[in-house]
């Protein structure tokens, strides 16, 4: 702070370095000074521009701190007063004062714009899911099998994309929609798995599945979320005829770790930095038109969100290794604790 006061009076110690040297040169040409002592005069001003240069560091700097400590509020007419501006300070502060004030109206208006445009979204979505529940029992009425599964494919990669609309919406409000409680793992894999059968039937992949005993504690909406998606990457570029492995396993702290693991196209090393980049499709993406580059940005907003930590191991042509890891119980007081 006080290199910084002292960058803003340069004019100031400038004036007074001018001054000394127009002294100092008086004093030697004029004969009628030759009596007095230059050194006398130099450092008795010298001390006095010190102390005064002090004093107005002191009070300034007083005064500045104290208008930061109070940035959050409209200072009232006492508060103002008590700061005791000079009529010049006090034209900056109106300004600012006003131009603060013009701002987080804006920003109030902005955000009250962002939430009726999502409100309506999410309007929107529920909406959508009401047909798209009903065509999904109409399915049944279906005696073609070959059809029913195509239309099956096709309505689940539909209701893939609600889903996932649904919950980037609720995304920016999940500290109010989670409750982490104690959940086993094994019924949230096997209802994934069962949502996206239609999907890995008609590509003939099948899944190895560990025993999956472990109970971890976290929140078993948005976890069957993370899930999902890692899920549709893994059959989406698995090849067909292939297998998807799902297991379970501890690290060196004791925390559990759930491994998903294809053998599918794997992600370029180039791309492995990237893949939960907002809107990133990578290599793979952009030979589909399916691809949104959304899944991934997702899932890893919501696992940070809930204290999973998603690691990735890749290579091209063996498959892709996504693995969770679960916080400890230590981890998940911070967590609770934000």
């Amino acid at each position: 702070m006080l290199l910084l006061f002292v960058r803003e009076r340069f004019a100031w110690i400038g004036f007074f370095i001018f001054t000394l040297i127009i002294l100092n040169v008086l004093f030697s040409l004029d004969v009628g000074l030759n009596g007095v002592s230059i050194w006398y005069v130099n450092v008795s001003l010298l001390v006095c521009f010190i102390l005064f240069f002090w004093c107005r560091y002191v009070i300034e700097v007083g005064k500045l701190k104290d208008f930061l400590g109070n940035m959050d509020s409209h200072l009232d007419d006492a508060h103002r007063n008590s700061l005791a501006l000079s009529p010049f300070q006090e034209v900056y502060f109106r300004k600012m004062e006003d131009a603060f004030f013009e701002k987080n109206l804006e920003l109030n208006q902005a955000k009250v714009q962002i939430q009726e445009h999502s409100d309506e979204l999410l309007a929107w979505v529920h909406e959508v899911k009401a047909p798209l529940t009903a065509i999904n029992l109409m399915f049944e009425h279906i005696e073609d099998l070959q059809l029913r599964r195509k239309l099956e494919n096709e309505w689940l990669r539909l209701h893939l994309l609600v889903d996932q609309q649904l919950h980037q919406t609720r995304l920016y409000a999940i500290e109010k929609d989670n409750y982490l409680t104690e959940i086993e793992l094994k019924p949230i894999i096997y209802k994934e798995i069962r949502a996206m059968q239609a999907w890995c039937l008609e590509k003939g992949i099948g899944f190895e599945i560990g025993e999956l005993t472990e109970i971890v504690m976290t929140d078993g909406k948005w976890l069957a979320f993370i899930i999902r998606q890692i899920l549709s990457n893994a059959i989406k570029y698995s090849p067909v005829n292939s297998e998807i492995t799902i297991f379970t396993e501890h690290d060196s702290t004791g925390a559990t770790l759930l491994h998903i693991k294809d053998i599918g196209r794997g992600i370029p090393l180039d791309d492995l930095p990237r893949i939960f980049q907002k809107s990133y499709t990578g290599t793979a993406g952009r030979e589909s038109s399916q691809s949104t580059g959304m899944g991934l940005y997702l899932a890893s907003n919501v696992a940070h969100k809930i204290g999973i930590r998603i690691n990735v191991q890749s290579k091209v042509d063996e498959g892709s290794l996504f693995t969770l890891r679960f916080p400890l119980q230590n981890e998940y007081a911070k967590l609770t604790g934000r």
